[in-house]
Formats: structure tokens, C-alpha cells, sequence
């Protein structure tokens, strides 16, 4: 194992940090941590989503000790990448300096599901899975242009 000198810093951002980037942050750290130091905030903080704990907890990914910050708690953080994963953070994103390269991968928010518990359920799982297939292309894919 290389020191975490040698991984790529990763901050994942969404609007509420309650979903979203709390997966993308879950799956790297589960799937990835040999090579990502990752993290993740929101513009607007609302809290980690009991939702987003349980459907991470049925793949056996424990992310209930993640909690919801604001990028602010974040600075002094050198990022690589800061990835964001809905068009709202896209535009309110501060601008990162230095080396930081601005990536965008949108998903759709799980949070504002609506239909029965199992329907929200099913949104959660879906977003989940399709964060966790994006994740598995990291790092490879950062070289990759934005669309």
C-alpha cells in the first residue's frame, strides 16, 4: 500500500449532500480506496439520507458514520477532482484552483422520489447502482473530456 500521499483526491458534490455523493463517496472508499481519497458536501447540506444509508447497507456497504457537510467544511483540501453529480451543484460550484480538474456526471436526486415507499426505494437502488458502475471506471475514466 502507497501512502495516501500517493491517491487521487476526489470530492464528490451534490445540492443536499444526502444522496448522491454520499453513494459516490461510499462506493470509492468501498471499491476504490486503494487509489481514491474520497469525499463528499453539498451546496445546501440536508443531512444524510436514512434512505441512502439503508440501500448502501443492502450491497454491505456501511455508510452511516458519513454525514452531511458543506463544501466550506472542505477547504484547505488540495482536490485532483471535484466531480459533480447533479446540474445544481454544476452551476453553484465554487471555482477550485490549482491543479483541481472540474468534472460533471448527472444523476438523477433519489431524494425527491415520490410514490410509494417501495417505489423511492427502487429510485434509491437504481441511482445507486448507476453511481456504483461510474465509480468502477475511476480513476481511468477522469482522463476521459467532458461532454
Amino acid at each position: 500500500m502507497g501512502s495516501s500521499g500517493d491517491k487521487i483526491k476526489i470530492l464528490f458534490l451534490c445540492t443536499g449532500n444526502a444522496c448522491r455523493s454520499q453513494i459516490a463517496e461510499g462506493w470509492a472508499r468501498h471499491l476504490k480506496n486503494d487509489v481514491i481519497d474520497a469525499y463528499s458536501a453539498g451546496i445546501i447540506p440536508a443531512g444524510l439520507s436514512s434512505r441512502t444509508v439503508e440501500v448502501m447497507a443492502e450491497t454491505g456497504v456501511d455508510i452511516s458514520q458519513q454525514y452531511s457537510k458543506h463544501i466550506d467544511d472542505l477547504q484547505g483540501i488540495d482536490f485532483d477532482y471535484v466531480i459533480t453529480l447533479c446540474d445544481n451543484a454544476r452551476e453553484l460550484c465554487p471555482v477550485f484552483g490549482g491543479k483541481t480538474k472540474m468534472i460533471h456526471r448527472g444523476f438523477d436526486d433519489p431524494y425527491f422520489a415520490a410514490g410509494s415507499e417501495e417505489d423511492i426505494m427502487a429510485v434509491f437502488r437504481k441511482v445507486r447502482d448507476q453511481i456504483r458502475a461510474f465509480i468502477e471506471t475511476l480513476p481511468d475514466s477522469l482522463g476521459e473530456k467532458n461532454s
